[in-house]
């Protein structure tokens, strides 16, 4: 055999006779003898340098630089101005609901200067003055001929102070008449007003 031709040879286990062991589980049948020099110093080297199936997978390679982790999303903070807005309306809401209502200060009524003639109408004035918050004010009218309004309402928006509630007393026939004229409000808290005119047609 010449020296210089000569390659390592793979031969099965198959091919040498000897005791067979007992199988044991999940044993690899065929095992490979190797005849030769075996594997050289630089085969060592490129091994040691071939990358692995999982420094491949998670990216750590040899000299290869980690991947920079992806930022993070703001995205939910893209939600928070609104969020404000919408806890600011309902504050808001509730506040005008529940919050502290409209407040009278004082309650004056005025009737025209001088004697109402025949078949006039006397433009009773009455003017309520608040505080300026919003709410409603229900009030009714007396009159001294022992008539009396219904209840009436009357809104008052924010940042109003002032409201002025009209009463029409219409006068006929002939003869004179001390009229008086009274102003109720029952809420949001109790007031009364009053004023008197002369009625006159001879």
């Amino acid at each position: 055999m010449n020296d210089d031709a000569y390659s390592a040879t793979e031969l099965g286990s198959h091919w040498f006779e000897g005791p067979t062991p007992d199988p044991a589980p999940d044993r690899v049948e065929g095992d490979v003898l190797r005849f030769g020099p075996g594997v050289t110093e630089g085969a060592v080297r490129r091994a040691r340098n071939t990358p692995t199936a999982v420094q491949i997978w998670h990216g750590t390679l040899p000299g290869s630089t980690p991947p920079a982790r992806p930022p993070r999303s703001r995205r939910p903070l893209r939600y928070v101005p609104a969020a404000l807005i919408l806890l600011a309306a309902l504050a808001l809401l509730v506040w005008r609901e529940y919050g502290p209502r409209v407040g009278v200060r004082d309650v004056t009524v005025t009737a025209p200067a001088g004697r109402l003639g025949c078949d006039g109408t006397a433009n009773v004035l009455a003017v309520v003055r608040t505080d300026g918050r919003p709410g409603t004010l229900t009030y009714h009218w007396e009159r001294s001929d022992g008539t009396r309004s219904a209840p009436l309402r009357e809104t008052v928006p924010r940042g109003r102070e002032e409201a002025r509630l009209h009463l029409l007393w219409t006068f006929e026939g002939r003869g004179t008449h001390h009229a008086k004229a009274r102003l109720v409000i029952t809420s949001p808290t109790p007031h009364t007003a009053e004023t008197t005119f002369t009625y006159t047609c001879d």
